[in-house]
């Protein structure tokens, strides 16, 4: 394998990666087990000017993990993330990724990571923020673990909806509902042996509390996690490709005009730790 090397972008989250090309992506058969070795060591990797197509973009992500089929046309791996109703029909949904989130929350198996490739970018806002869930839980003191570790939590996409709608219509409401809530724990414990908190929009209620108490203590947990020195902003350059590890990262896109041009092509990878 060529010479790659990563240097931190905060002492929290995310790593610049340099000595990669496309090339390499297709034919460096030690590239995929080292990219999954820095994914979980640096939570996000970002790759300068690679400038992707679709098809080299499915290849190299087929090395790191299964892929998940969320959009269509020749590559249904692909999915667009643009605010464009006519190129995505879950244009008005993604607008809840401007609240920090950990994807699949509502799921029994969140996905494992997010890779996320720039072909267009916003003038103005459209970049993202990451944040690592392990440093959330690791900077906690022993008390505040002890506590968190006793805890519950249920995730619901209403939850993450009203923070967009917060007087939605009875048919937006059902619309909500539709996906059953998710009960997981506040400290996932992974395999690996490390813990990280389970935050973000979906955070419905913790169980067991008061209402005031609960949504205090996650809003709490969360603008901790979330310090500016805790969080790096990936402002988005044409070619640039980020992947995250959605199990131990939270994110969030920046607010940026809806008629904008941003088209990000998404590869989703398929989760094989339930939260426990």
């Amino acid at each position: 394998m060529a010479v790659i090397t990563t240097d931190k972008l905060t002492p929290t989250v995310g790593a610049l990666v340099e000595g990669v090309d496309r090339d390499q992506l297709l034919h460096d058969d030690a590239l995929p087990a080292w990219t999954l070795d820095a994914l979980e060591a640096n939570g996000a990797l970002v790759f300068r000017d690679l400038h992707l197509d679709d098809e080299t973009q499915v290849a190299f992500s087929r090395k790191l993990g299964t892929l998940e089929k969320l959009g269509q046309g020749e590559y249904p791996e692909i999915f667009l993330v643009t605010l464009d109703p006519t190129r995505n029909p879950a244009a008005t949904y993604l607008k809840g990724t401007f609240h920090w989130h950990i994807d699949g929350c509502t799921d029994d198996i969140p996905i494992m990571a997010t890779m996320l490739s720039a072909h267009a970018v916003a003038e103005s806002g459209g970049e993202t923020e990451f944040a690592s869930s392990y440093q959330a839980y690791e900077h906690l003191s022993d008390q505040d673990k002890q506590h968190c570790e006793s805890l519950r939590v249920v995730h619901t996409i209403e939850a993450s909806q009203r923070l967009l709608n917060p007087d939605p219509s009875p048919e937006a409401l059902e619309m909500m509902r539709q996906r059953p809530a998710k009960e997981h724990p506040l400290v996932w414990t992974h395999r690996s042996g490390r813990k990280s908190l389970v935050l973000g929009a979906t955070a419905d209620y913790v169980v067991g509390l008061d209402p005031e108490a609960s949504r205090a203590l996650l809003d709490d947990l969360l603008a901790r996690a979330t310090t500016p020195d805790r969080v790096y902003r990936h402002v988005w350059q044409v070619g640039d490709v980020v992947v995250w590890d959605n199990r131990g990262v939270l994110h969030r896109a920046l607010p940026y005009d809806p008629g904008s041009p941003r088209d990000m092509h998404r590869t989703t990878f398929a989760g094989d730790e339930p939260i426990q």
